[in-house]
């Protein structure tokens, strides 16, 4: 990772989009959420893998979910040339630039359980 400027945390300005509310837009439906989640953990996926670890999910959203990643950069897809065919997703680096958002998210999180 490279040497970023620090950012400071400041109001939208009108008119201008506000980069959080892009972030959000982009990343803060469950599913996309989950799919960037297991990608951070597990590396590299295929389709039914990520399907099977997100209950409820029908294939029509995983696909539509999957295809704007991929729009944004955040996703990378590579198909195999095999029989049948093999389809892998894993995260560029700029979709692995959100793993320290994650991070904080569940710690975030652990401290709600202890605070209880």
């Amino acid at each position: 990772m490279h040497a970023q400027e620090p950012i400071e945390l400041t109001k939208g300005i009108p008119g201008k989009p506000c980069p959080i509310a892009q972030t959000l837009d982009l990343i803060g439906t469950k599913w996309t959420f989950l799919i960037i989640r297991d990608l951070l953990i597990e590396g590299t996926l295929r389709f039914s893998q990520l399907q099977k670890s997100m209950k409820g999910i029908s294939p029509k959203t995983l696909s539509l979910r999957l295809k704007e990643l991929e729009d944004n950069g955040l996703l990378e897809r590579k198909v195999y040339a095999e029989v049948p065919p093999r389809v892998e997703y894993s995260l560029t680096e700029k979709g692995k630039r959100l793993e320290g958002v994650f991070i904080e998210l569940k710690r975030f999180g652990l401290d709600l359980k202890a605070d209880h």
